[in-house]
């Protein structure tokens, strides 16, 4: 196939660099062989080139939690869902996702290896995707899914994702075996309460340190690693303590715990956006959640943003993550904008979601525009670090390249003529 190569306004390379000026990305054979000033670069004579007015490059997005085959928190809708629409809600789901210029998604629970198999296989559009496949909870911990009436609510799609609650060191070096089975590439453990779950609450911790320890060794031992759901101190202290690599929320993240992240080298996934979801899902739902779990969301929003503050002011390793399935699917970088409002330059909160989300996903050829990385690259309209808001609008995303194939093409939308062939370098400077 000929290079493809994509020209901007401007160039922000997910690095933290200064942005470059009248740019250009050039791919060939789905790598990134040249970026930068277009001056400075020789365009292959037969390259196909794509260009818009006031475009920026970007590195494809990472968003570090999702649950792609969830679809929002109405408990009511939940109950009346067959498992089998619930998992065929995730084709549309990740093709969302995918056009919000999401390219890479770790998804933190529910949703099945034969997802990703299928988007591999390209049955349908979806980002790249690391999967947890379970949410593990101690009997009436955040993940145990069973309701004060005695049903259950379902939350996982029932398809390849096995039952996830587990008490005792050796119950949960058993599951983290049948889960790891299962296809996951992370395991997921809640070490505290949470604001979806009926029988606890955020303040609460979960786990003991040697069942959290299991899962870490367990999940070692094949290559793989841990991520935790930690909203109360000593939830997020515990999951410390026994190894964990991420902490996902850190609602109540306090100094001796933002101390403890900075010495292990954790990341923080923060999902500043998942409590106003959780309410905004209530109100325009037509219910579906009982008045307790809305108040805890209330009630942890502002506490979630003091303490996400805190870390980034004290240094922590932020990685972006948004819960989608609580908010909604497809609109992943408003992410960006609550990070800025809690201390972040537009910058870091972009590199959080690609250079850094890269390297907690241990991808080195992800997360930045570099000369020999996979091509995935996002063109969005505008500058981003005048307006870090403007991605939110999935309008923004013009052009959206996975593995240096056209995954979201503005000119669909547009009815536009299809990518002229450069004849010259001059065609792309």
């Amino acid at each position: 196939m000929p290079a493809l190569v994509i020209v901007a306004e401007r160039l922000i390379d997910g690095t933290g660099r200064d942005p470059i000026e009248r740019a250009a990305v050039v791919i060939e054979h789905a790598r990134i062989t040249a970026a930068g000033a277009r001056a400075s670069l020789t365009i292959p004579t037969d390259a196909e080139v794509l260009e818009e007015d006031d475009l920026t490059l970007l590195p494809g997005f990472m968003d570090m939690h999702v649950h792609l085959a969830a679809s929002g928190t109405n408990l009511v809708r939940i109950l009346m869902t067959p498992p089998s629409l619930a998992l065929l809600n995730s084709v549309p789901n990740c093709a969302r996702t995918l056009a919000a210029g999401v390219t890479t998604v770790r998804d933190a629970g529910h949703t099945p290896v034969g997802v990703r198999l299928a988007t591999e296989a390209g049955h349908f559009p979806g980002p790249r995707m690391q999967l947890a496949v379970s949410l593990l909870s101690q009997t009436g911990g955040h993940g145990d899914d069973l309701m004060p009436c005695g049903a259950r609510v379902g939350l996982t799609t029932n398809v390849d994702v096995p039952h996830g609650v587990v008490d005792g060191v050796d119950e949960m070096r058993r599951k983290v075996r049948e889960v790891l089975q299962a296809g996951a590439d992370w395991i997921k453990l809640c070490t505290s309460g949470g604001v979806l779950s009926p029988g606890d609450l955020p303040e609460h911790a979960q786990f003991s340190i040697d069942e959290i320890r299991v899962a870490v060794e367990e999940a070692a031992a094949v290559g793989k690693r841990v991520m935790a759901h930690a909203m109360s101190p000593a939830g997020i202290r515990n999951a410390l303590v026994a190894g964990v690599t991420s902490i996902e929320h850190g609602c109540l993240l306090d100094e001796e715990g933002i101390a403890m992240m900075k010495e292990k080298g954790a990341y923080l996934v923060p999902t500043l956006v998942a409590p106003g979801d959780v309410i905004d899902g209530a109100k325009v739902g037509g219910g579906g959640l009982p008045p307790e779990m809305i108040e805890k969301a209330e009630r942890i929003g502002g506490l979630h943003r003091a303490a996400v503050s805190a870390a980034i002011a004290a240094g922590v390793r932020i990685a972006m993550g948004t819960d989608a399935a609580v908010g909604p699917h497809g609109k992943n970088l408003r992410e960006l904008g609550q990070m800025v409002r809690c201390g972040m330059t537009p910058m870091e909160a972009i590199v959080a979601a690609t250079s850094v989300a890269a390297e907690l996903l241990r991808r080195p050829d992800l997360g930045s525009l570099e000369p020999g990385k996979l091509a995935d690259v996002v063109a969005v309209s505008g500058d981003p670090l005048a307006d870090i808001d403007s991605l939110a609008d999935p309008q923004h995303i013009r052009l959206v390249i996975k593995n240096g194939v056209v995954a979201h093409d503005f000119r669909e939308r547009a009815g536009a003529a299809q990518p002229s062939s450069a004849s010259s370098p001059r065609a792309a400077s």
